[in-house]
């Protein structure tokens, strides 16, 4: 599998937002508690212009097999060289090295973006995440305990950092 890694358009929002949705039952990776639409999804993806805060899709035979997105960081302009990176597959392509692509991807291009320090915002009880985070060098900057709550669950969030 040799998948093609591009920006993304307007077209592959809807497959995006899919690919969003389908790990919200899962409880580990989004704080969501239901599916979100493609019009609520539209800003988001809007705010993701490639010369500053790009998205980008890994594709094959014209179908999104997963994302990545950098963010910004607390709005505020003393922060702009600290992006959010965000990852997401589709379920049925995770274990095959695809996120370590999309990672890859982020961290060599986030200086060009005037980036220099990555941030990932991950569950504590998300621990293939974090696993993946630490091998590309985050490490625990923050641990929020039971910030979140998840179906009466209290969760963790961690905060993990990188400078690029």
């Amino acid at each position: 599998m040799n998948p093609t890694l591009r920006l993304a358009s307007t077209a592959d929002l809807p497959a995006i937002v899919a690919i969003y949705n389908s790990t919200v039952a899962s409880r580990e990776v989004t704080a969501d508690l239901e599916p979100v639409s493609v019009e609520s999804r539209q800003a988001w993806f809007d705010a993701h212009q490639p010369q500053r805060r790009p998205l980008w899709v890994l594709e094959q035979d014209g179908e999104v097999l997963g994302w990545a997105s950098l963010s910004d960081f607390y709005g505020r302009p003393a922060y702009q060289g600290t992006a959010e990176l965000s990852v997401y597959l589709r379920e049925d392509c995770r274990g095959r090295g695809l996120a370590r692509r999309l990672l890859d991807e982020a961290i060599a291009r986030a200086p060009a973006l005037g980036i220099d320090t990555l941030l990932g915002f991950i569950f504590g009880h998300n621990q293939p995440s974090l696993t993946l985070f630490e091998r590309y060098g985050f490490q625990r900057w923050g641990d929020l305990p039971a910030v979140a709550e998840l179906d009466g669950v209290k969760r963790d969030l961690i905060i993990v950092g990188r400078r690029v």
